[in-house]
């Protein structure tokens, strides 16, 4: 079936891709970044149980996010120190 302006199903799929493609990459970015940052903090941190969590659970960057500023209790400017964290379980 062709909609009114005579494209099939196959012109609306690649239509809705090339419109999704960019927002999805976005999307997997974006959770790659904030479970990177997490798992390395959660691993400083000594925190094996946060770090298993973390790793098989995808929220697109929200439990990590969650984790980073309420558990951990970093600030901004505190994501990307190097100074030695405290152990906490």
């Amino acid at each position: 079936m062709y909609n009114n302006m005579g494209y099939g199903p196959g012109m609306m799929a690649l239509g809705l891709f090339a419109f999704l493609g960019p927002l999805i990459i976005l999307v997997m970015l974006w959770s790659v970044f904030w479970k990177g940052l997490a798992l390395w903090h959660s691993a400083r941190r000594g925190q094996p149980w946060w770090f298993v969590i973390m790793l098989v659970v995808n929220t697109a960057g929200i439990l990590e996010i969650i984790y980073l500023f309420g558990i951990a209790k970093l600030k901004f400017n505190e994501l990307f120190s190097y100074k030695e964290h405290g152990h906490h379980n």
